[in-house]
């Protein structure tokens, strides 16, 4: 099942790249809304993908700084 997800991953990613080279090219308004469009939709599908396959999150927090000898709290 693993596997599957990273396939589906990567396709939404290859997507995601090929639809941001297309939009670097001269397009039509009509193509460039679509491809915005269907950018837009992969990006969310990716998004949905990847907190389902790993839903954990981890809030890296911030190391606490050491005193300073001497110092006065």
């Amino acid at each position: 099942m693993l596997d599957e997800d990273f396939a589906r991953i990567r396709a939404h990613r290859n997507n995601i790249h090929r639809y941001r080279k297309l939009l670097k090219t001269r397009l039509s308004d009509l193509e460039r809304r679509f491809i915005e469009r269907r950018l837009s939709e992969e990006n969310s599908a990716l998004r949905t993908l990847v907190s389902s396959t790993f839903p954990l999150t981890f809030d890296m927090a911030e190391a606490p700084t050491p005193a300073i000898a001497g110092a006065v709290s």
